[in-house]
């Protein structure tokens, strides 16, 4: 059997494909390999920009297992949503760009995991993206009740969950469920955009050490009190000043020209 989750680097990109065709459902298994490749492009101080897709063009992913789940005991259940739960904190927590290339349908667990990344975009066409677990008597228990009603506002992530709804491209779009949608005439144009739009936040025309604070800076200091993510930010600020980026970006603004960053 081959890796459930392919992983590869170019020119500062980690492309992470979940591969468990045809809907790329993904297991304890595939989720151990999705942690490790996260660790992997974390410590590579080559990658800078992270893109996780799916295998094919039909799904992104379909979510958990579910014949793995039914005959699962609820002890297993448990710590498979944990561990589920740690590895895409893991990678909300990464300090580098994530974006999710949202190749085919993204539902349930597969749009959790998409919205464990920072920015999502989807590939123009008939594809639905949705959290119908209630449609099963169960909650979205891998982020979806707490990420999508950040994202969305309280009301409408519980219609959208409470209902089953699953969204066209458009429709999320407008939702603000996906940031972008790409036109593409087959999946490996579509995945070769969205590393071309990553690209540009890698070095030398992007500054990846102020593109990761940036994150950082949202992705926890919304959930403490104002007072506490000013703090983060001021901390996060002084150790970009302190970088050879920095340095670089007010020198080449000084002079009128375009910075060449570093990521150092």
């Amino acid at each position: 059997m081959g890796a459930l989750v392919n992983y590869s680097t170019d020119k500062g990109v980690a492309l992470m494909t979940l591969n468990d065709p045809p809907v790329n459902s993904y297991s304890y298994e595939m989720l151990k390999e999705l942690d490790a490749c996260i660790l992997e492009a974390r410590f590579d101080n080559d990658v800078h920009v992270i893109v996780l897709t799916g295998h094919g063009d039909k799904a992104f992913s379909a979510g958990a297992n579910v014949n793995m789940l039914q005959e699962a005991d609820a002890t297993f259940k448990y710590y498979f949503c944990l561990h589920a739960n740690e590895t895409l904190s893991r990678l909300e927590q990464t300090p580098k760009l994530c974006i999710a290339a949202i190749n085919g349908h993204a539902i349930g667990g597969g749009l959790e995991v998409a919205l464990a990344c920072d920015l999502r975009i989807a590939r123009a066409g008939d594809l639905q993206i949705g959290l119908p677990e209630a449609l099963l008597g169960v909650l979205p228990g891998t982020g979806g009740t707490q990420r999508l009603g950040r994202l969305v506002g309280r009301s409408k992530a519980i219609e959208y969950m409470i209902e089953g709804t699953k969204l066209g491209v458009d429709d999320a779009l407008l939702a603000g469920i996906v940031n972008k949608v790409f036109e593409a005439e087959s999946n490996e144009a579509f995945i070769k955009q969205v590393v071309a739009y990553g690209r540009r936040f890698c070095p030398p025309t992007g500054a990846p050490l102020a593109v990761g604070r940036i994150k950082r800076a949202v992705q926890s200091g919304l959930e403490g009190g104002l007072e506490q993510g000013l703090a983060l930010e001021r901390e996060l600020q002084a150790e970009l000043f302190r970088s050879n980026d920095a340095k670089e970006g007010f020198a080449a603004f000084t002079e009128k020209r375009k910075a060449t960053f570093r990521g150092r």
